[in-house]
């Protein structure tokens, strides 16, 4: 909307510029012809044509030109009546008066003809096309007019008066012919002008919309270092405030500012890295100078080097999954068959007690690399989520007697809180109990305190309807060390003996194909935190790898 009105403004400047603003220049004009003509025959009188024929007439007309173009000008200014109404008025009056001077000072002779030229040209400006014409044609007929009653009416002496205003005539219809072309080239001048105006702010709206939404950070300085233009992505990583724009770099971003300088001095060294403002990750710049020329302003792209990580990480878990997921079908038909065979010959009477112990470490070793491929080929398995409007605290209620009663804790070991009772949240409900389940057995197994009993809190606080709600998943045990918090999510990486280490990695990418996100955060107390954020509003069903 604001684009639009500023659109419309630009273009209402625009046609005021061809119109209303010339028109009120020519009313100053008109004012100050006036003036001239009335002083000059005052301080002249006696010793100039002006005004020789009929004295009166020609003071009379002096005083209503000044009187009008008061008149005129006001009427410019509240732009009423229309703008084609006044200007033909005010280039009639002008010609009506202009000829009555040109009358009472004794006819062309006198030297006034050049203002019906002057007023012929200027009406042909603001009225182009067959209007200057007519002007032409109405101020030809008026000094014809004014010459045939000077000479059949007024008695005057007039010799080669005719030849005079014929010529003068003539002069008034090449002038209409020349303006009318100069203003035919002057608007299509213009109107070429507006349209690559508009070309041109189109195409600095489009350049500014994609800078913006680029990952990479964007920042342009001038060839005084200041900041022409700046991306959010940029003021993030660097920590810049808003309306940044023309401030200089130097204080906005001292460490960039002392890279840029170094670059220009050196443009073959590799800049180094910075240090982000936002997570502390290494930033690497790349500089490009806007032209050829010394002092001139740079374009600074700021990449992110944790964003490249996570990027050349996600390529690197996808081939591993793509890998792992066709080495896990070729061990489960030689799996089976060992576990098969396991079976039948538990079942034989010649073995002996030692031999059934080494029975139970086969069917036990065979189950856990049952466990690994089924979890290795849900990694590449495409899962529909379907989210679902989920009463949060009627939904936890009936997990924890399901929990309970599948024997993992006691009913004292996993309470619940969630304020308000009425919170609802959007996922896909099979699917949140397969990540609370196992978060909870992850707290169970961790949370070891020496002198109290385990305990697991789900909870789920709200501060208000504008943010959206999450559930947090807290144990009472050690917590994790802050160097391993990054290494928590990888793919097999456990520190539980018999553990696969995809059952973190798993929930968050269940978490992401339902458009919220699972993190780990240290417990106030004491402990770990696994924080589920749910989206804000309901999504639509989703396809996702898990």
């Amino acid at each position: 909307m604001n684009a639009l009105l500023e659109d419309s403004v630009e273009a209402q400047k625009g046609r005021d510029a061809l119109t209303w603003k010339p028109l009120r220049l020519l009313t100053f004009y008109r004012l100050i012809l006036a003036g001239m003509l009335l002083v000059l025959y005052l301080g002249l009188e006696g010793n100039s044509t002006l005004g020789g024929t009929n004295p009166a007439l020609y003071t009379l007309a002096c005083i209503f030109y000044i009187g009008f173009s008061l008149v005129a000008g006001f009427t410019a200014r509240l732009r009423r009546p229309g703008y084609e109404l006044q200007t033909i008025l005010q280039i009639l009056v002008d010609i009506a008066t202009i000829t009555l001077l040109l009358y009472a000072s004794g006819g062309p002779a006198s030297g006034l003809g050049i203002l019906l030229i002057i007023t012929v040209a200027t009406g042909s400006l603001l009225m182009p096309g067959r209007m200057a014409f007519l002007f032409a044609a109405v101020a030809a007929m008026a000094i014809l007019c004014e010459q045939f009653y000077s000479t059949l009416f007024a008695r005057l002496p007039r010799d080669g008066g005719y030849t005079q205003a014929g010529l003068l005539g003539a002069v008034l219809f090449v002038t209409a012919g020349l303006v009318y072309l100069m203003a035919r080239r002057i608007h299509a001048s213009e109107a070429l002008a507006r349209q690559r105006g508009v070309d041109i702010a189109n195409l600095a709206k489009l350049n500014t919309h994609i800078v913006q939404r680029l990952q990479a950070g964007i920042l342009v300085t001038d060839h005084r270092h200041n900041i022409r233009l700046i991306n959010d992505t940029a003021r993030k990583l660097l920590g810049i405030p808003k309306d940044s724009e023309g401030l200089a770099l130097a204080e906005m971003a001292p460490a960039l500012y002392e890279k840029l300088m170094q670059w220009r001095s050196s443009p073959d060294k590799e800049p180094g890295m910075l240090k982000s403002a936002a997570n502390g990750t290494g930033i690497l710049p790349q500089f490009t100078l806007l032209g050829a020329a010394d002092g001139i302003g740079a374009l600074v792209f700021l990449e992110d080097t944790a964003a490249m990580a996570r990027q050349a990480q996600q390529m690197k878990l996808a081939s591993l999954g793509r890998l792992t997921a066709s080495i896990a079908h070729e061990i489960r038909n030689p799996l089976g068959a060992i576990s098969h065979a396991a079976q039948l010959l538990n079942e034989s009477d010649a073995l002996g007690q030692e031999d059934h112990r080494l029975m139970a470490i086969i069917r036990e070793h065979t189950r856990r690399v049952n466990t690994v491929v089924e979890n290795v080929l849900q990694l590449s398995r495409p899962v529909t989520t379907i989210p679902q409007r989920i009463a949060l605290h009627q939904w936890l209620e009936k997990f924890r007697d399901e929990f309970i009663h599948s024997g993992h804790c006691n009913p004292g070991q996993i309470t619940i809180t969630v304020k308000p009772k009425n919170i609802e949240v959007y996922m896909d409900p099979s699917q949140l109990h397969q990540v609370v389940w196992n978060l909870c057995l992850n707290a169970l197994h961790h949370a070891k305190p020496a002198s109290m009993p385990v305990k697991v809190q789900l909870m789920c606080l709200r501060a208000d309807i504008h943010h959206a709600p999450h559930l947090d998943i807290i144990d009472n045990g050690t917590g994790i060390e802050p160097d391993k918090v990054d290494q928590i999510f990888e793919p097999f990486y456990t520190t539980k003996s018999g553990g696969t280490g995809l059952g973190l990695y798993i929930s968050r990418e269940i978490c992401e194909s339902n458009q919220a996100r699972l993190s780990y955060q240290p417990a106030p107390g004491g402990g770990s935190c696994f924080r589920i954020s749910f989206p804000f509003k309901q999504g639509s069903p989703v396809t996702a790898f898990a």
